[in-house]
């Protein structure tokens, strides 16, 4: 009997943690309600989004079981892409964000994005940290283009990518200018905008005569279509 009992308590441990876990996919807890984070995400829709330079979100980027997808078949049938970005604008916050590339595949989370028709792409303004398959994509094979890596700036301290079909967990921390990315819990960079280190950056970069790039404090955060499939979920930032 005790065997039983005991089987049915551990049965239903695991069940009620694998509840839990899945109630945090898209969901503020009690403590980062408390803490001012809220969802840019809600699971279902994209509310809250809408492509770069248009009024509402391209039917390429679709929600898929609980996750937004960028589907390429979508696109290649005559679904206008483009970017992603969000209806508001942040300057000082922390956001956290979990993302899915598929094989051979590349995409990014670009933030600072200034929305103005001067501008015809987010990553003209915009920075980016890089979304890769490291191994298949040959961007993987360039200094400063892996995963984690603030795109062409910044190289990761480490390497800290999951396998191609596996969750990551990217967070980016903005405060007056300081921006640090963590990858998997890893911190992978950290740097501050408009030093004169981060001016050498730009300088040694692709983004030197690009005169909107890093040039705005304030701005949209972008999901950015390259082409390939990618997938994000669990959206949240809190203003600092």
């Amino acid at each position: 009997m005790k065997k039983i009992i005991i089987g049915a308590f551990m049965l239903g441990a695991i069940t009620g943690a694998t509840a839990v876990k899945a109630q945090k996919v898209n969901s503020l807890s009690a403590k980062e309600k408390k803490e001012g984070w809220q969802l840019l995400f809600d699971g279902k829709t994209t509310n809250g989004w809408h492509t770069y330079l248009k009024d509402a979100a391209s039917p390429a980027w679709k929600v898929v079981d609980g996750a937004l997808e960028f589907d390429v078949d979508a696109k290649k049938t005559g679904a206008p892409g483009g970017d992603l970005v969000t209806n508001g604008e942040y300057e000082n916050y922390e956001l956290s964000i979990d993302w899915k590339i598929s094989e051979g595949g590349n995409s990014g989370i670009i933030f600072s994005v200034h929305e103005d028709p001067e501008f015809k792409a987010t990553y003209l303004t915009g920075p980016e940290m890089q979304v890769l398959d490291d191994d298949k994509h040959p961007d993987g094979k360039i200094n400063k283009h892996n995963a984690g890596d603030l795109y062409d700036l910044v190289k990761s301290s480490q390497k800290a990518v999951k396998a191609v079909g596996q969750w990551n967990t990217a967070k980016i921390v903005k405060k007056d200018g300081h921006l640090s990315l963590w990858l998997n819990g890893v911190k992978t960079v950290e740097t501050t905008m408009g030093t004169p280190e981060w001016d050498a950056l730009v300088a040694n970069s692709k983004f030197k005569d690009w005169k909107g790039f890093g040039k705005y404090a304030k701005g949209h955060i972008a999901l950015q279509d390259h082409g390939n499939k990618v997938w994000y979920r669990n959206i949240k930032l809190r203003v600092l």
